[in-house]
């Protein structure tokens, strides 16, 4: 193997800061393209890899799943992106990320609602456990019926 141009999985694993094991994983779900093989048999791979490793990896700590991934990486494939249709992705992905926050928000509400009301005392009674048992939603604040 050409040490610039062609190179093993260990190799790509450490530019890219992907561990091997996803990196067979993403080979098997086809978010990374199967490498051409040596005449030993053992994979090979190149600069395009670590590019596309990147954006997935990128692409993961920005929130997207794999399947958004995927849905991107085959718009760059086919070259059928436009700005226009990434925008829009992107934008529906910026809606999510922000119910999210919107519901991570009401979760804290709910527990320092919770720990306020604990003195953390030593006796059985405990409002935390209470708060718990009860049948109310977070998300709407409602009962739920049984």
């Amino acid at each position: 193997m050409k040490q610039t141009d062609e190179f093993s999985i260990g190799v790509l694993s450490e530019r890219s800061g992907v561990n091997i094991e996803t990196i067979r994983y993403y080979e098997k779900i086809g978010v990374m393209p199967k490498p051409a093989r040596s005449a030993a048999g053992y994979r090979v791979y190149g600069h395009d890899h670590t590019r596309r490793l990147h954006f997935v990896r990128r692409g993961r700590e920005l929130g997207f799943s794999l399947n958004e991934l995927r849905g991107l990486l085959s718009l760059v494939d086919g070259h059928t992106y436009t700005c226009r249709v990434v925008h829009a992705l992107t934008v529906e992905h910026l809606r999510d990320i922000r119910q999210k926050i919107a519901d991570l928000r009401r979760l804290e509400r709910a527990m320092a609602d919770m720990a306020s009301k604990c003195t953390g005392d030593q006796v059985p009674e405990c409002p935390i456990i209470d708060a718990l048992f009860e049948m109310r939603s977070i998300k709407g604040s409602r009962s739920v019926r049984s």
